[in-house]
């Protein structure tokens, strides 16, 4: 199937460009290919809740993203769940680094992993195709990492993975922490330290409310100020540009030179008027935010033998329901219908 999908590329031309109600172009596409993961991070999970929803082919996945990247989708991102327990993982990538944009530029890939397996994996992955990679890493201490993962020995695994993967060439090399008041919050400056000493930009997360139990409320959120704050007391900070207006981060770099943060505030300084996101779960729905109450069923119609520019137009029409923004901690806020490592992150 996978060799039948790549003598097909070349039929992929400029199409109509995803375009929401609200204006805002969606050019960002992230897809899940499992809700399994390995560790029971504490914030995420009950620890008693494993898989949900069941994995698509490969394949499937490769006919439903160059739908989208016929109607202008130039970044598409794996996630989880964990990718890297994936079957197939290796051959998607290949597929998708084989695809052009209507524009003839190829694909933006990039993938997120909580790195326990990517010190053996790096190197496969670069040389499939893969341009850029996150870490999920939520201290910097071995025992809080491990508390928080509770999986043993779990720190040493995921700083190999981070090393290996710098040295393969997946940069820049990101880490993702979510900071949680109480919790984990007396890492912040070590990771400033970290950010500097590994060469990766570490990027703080405010934690949403998106866990599989009932943990998230106002309080636990570290804000943005008291992170930037904290940091530039022992390490001082100069905020740096946007790249681009859609970007997620708020970028800091030191005053020396060396090294660079960034800090992603959905719920203090949420960036919802510039979203450029669309999310394809493992089972093949579409979300058109992190907390949707309702999904689209591409897979489904797909599944049904609806014709390619059937189901184009049914991505060009939900593309238009897409939410203007969130509504964290205003009355009434509803948790999303699935959790954070079952939507994808």
């Amino acid at each position: 199937m996978v060799a039948a999908f790549l003598s097909a590329i070349s039929a992929v031309t400029p199409d109509a460009r995803l375009t929401d109600s609200h204006g805002r172009v969606i050019h960002d596409l992230r897809v899940s290919i499992t809700d399994r993961c390995n560790y029971k991070c504490v914030y995420c999970r009950t620890g008693e809740v494993g898989p949900q929803y069941p994995e698509l082919g490969i394949d499937e996945y490769l006919r439903m993203i160059r739908l989208f990247v016929g109607l202008g989708i130039t970044k598409v991102r794996l996630t989880g769940g964990e990718p890297l327990l994936r079957h197939g993982l290796l051959d998607l990538i290949r597929a998708l680094a084989a695809l052009r944009t209507p524009g003839g530029e190829p694909l933006d890939l990039a993938l997120t992993t909580n790195g326990h397996l990517l010190d053996g994996l790096a190197a496969p992955l670069r040389a499939a195709g893969l341009n850029r990679i996150t870490v999920s890493m939520d201290a910097v201490d071995p025992a809080v990492f491990e508390r928080i993962t509770r999986v043993p020995d779990s720190f040493a695994a995921v700083l190999n993975g981070i090393r290996a993967a710098r040295a393969a060439g997946l940069t820049p090399l990101k880490i993702n922490c979510v900071l949680l008041r109480g919790f984990n919050d007396d890492q912040v400056e070590g990771f400033a330290r970290f950010a500097r000493e590994e060469d990766v930009l570490v990027r703080f997360i405010e934690f949403m409310p998106l866990e599989e139990g009932r943990l998230w409320s106002p309080e636990i959120v570290v804000p943005l100020k008291e992170i930037v704050a904290r940091i530039h007391r022992v390490l001082p900070l100069l905020e740096l540009p946007r790249r681009e207006a859609s970007e997620t981060a708020r970028r800091y770099g030191f005053t020396d030179g060396r090294g660079e943060i960034g800090i992603i505030a959905p719920v203090t300084e949420a960036f919802c008027g510039a979203c450029s996101r669309i999310r394809l779960t493992s089972d093949g729905k579409i979300r058109t935010c992190l907390f949707s109450q309702v999904e689209h069923d591409l897979y489904g119609r797909l599944r049904a033998g609806a014709s390619e520019q059937e189901l184009r137009a049914y991505i060009l029409q939900t593309v238009q329901t897409k939410e203007a923004r969130h509504h964290i901690g205003e009355p009434g806020f509803l948790k999303p219908s699935r959790s954070m490592v079952h939507i994808g992150g």
